[in-house]
């Protein structure tokens, strides 16, 4: 299985043991690709631990993404992001989520390629379908949602939503970049998050092939 596996149809029967010797899945993808949704239910489906890298940036600061970015500038969330990265690497059976923008950083795509018994997998999707997903959410936020972001409208809970030519173009330049990184790439445009899940261990468990 090489870089830029795609992912065979969901198995018919869900699979609950760990993949090989894997200790980290690492989720990738553009916003709307339902890396919390699909990380959360691959965790719950092994019996590991969850863990989405913006949230967790959010304890460790007490403020939202939005608001590291509006205070002290993209460089500075970089560096608290790079952080905890490496922090979320030194764990054992854990699912993690990444920000859209983890991956575009070289510290971060070094630190994921270097961690040992470490997959990362890309959540790919068309932009149209990334784009209308994150409007739904915006538009219809879970109701458990303790972020603030939730309760703002759609372009203030995710910037580039305002414009969706900048998002597109962002999607774009991203893209080659989620591939190159991912060990196995699965477009979640026509698959349910649970049949997702059930894909994504099914391949995972079968023998990786060397990379071309």
């Amino acid at each position: 299985m090489n870089a830029h596996s795609a992912l065979p149809a969901a198995a018919p029967n869900p699979i609950a043991t760990a993949p090989g010797n894997l200790r980290r899945l690492v989720l990738t993808g553009f916003m709307g690709a339902g890396k919390t949704t699909i990380g959360r239910l691959l965790a719950g489906r092994l019996g590991w631990d969850f863990l989405d890298l913006d949230a967790s940036i959010e304890a460790r600061t007490g403020l939202t993404v939005p608001s590291i970015f509006a205070i002290h500038g993209e460089p500075r969330f970089r560096q608290l992001e790079s952080q905890a990265l490496a922090s979320a690497l030194g764990s054992n059976h854990i699912v993690l989520a990444l920000g859209g923008g983890t991956p575009e950083v070289l510290t971060n795509r070094l630190l994921l390629e270097q961690t040992p018994a470490t997959a990362t997998i890309f959540l790919d999707a068309p932009f149209p379908t990334l784009f209308d997903r994150c409007m739904m959410q915006a538009l219809n936020p879970p109701a458990t949602s303790a972020n603030t972001a939730a309760t703002a409208l759609p372009g203030q809970a995710r910037p580039l939503l305002a414009d969706p030519a900048t998002a597109e173009a962002r999607f774009l330049a991203r893209q080659p970049i989620y591939r190159r990184l991912a060990r196995l790439t699965v477009d979640t445009a026509s698959l349910t998050t649970d049949e997702t899940v059930t894909a994504l261990l099914a391949a995972l468990s079968q023998p990786p092939t060397l990379r071309r």
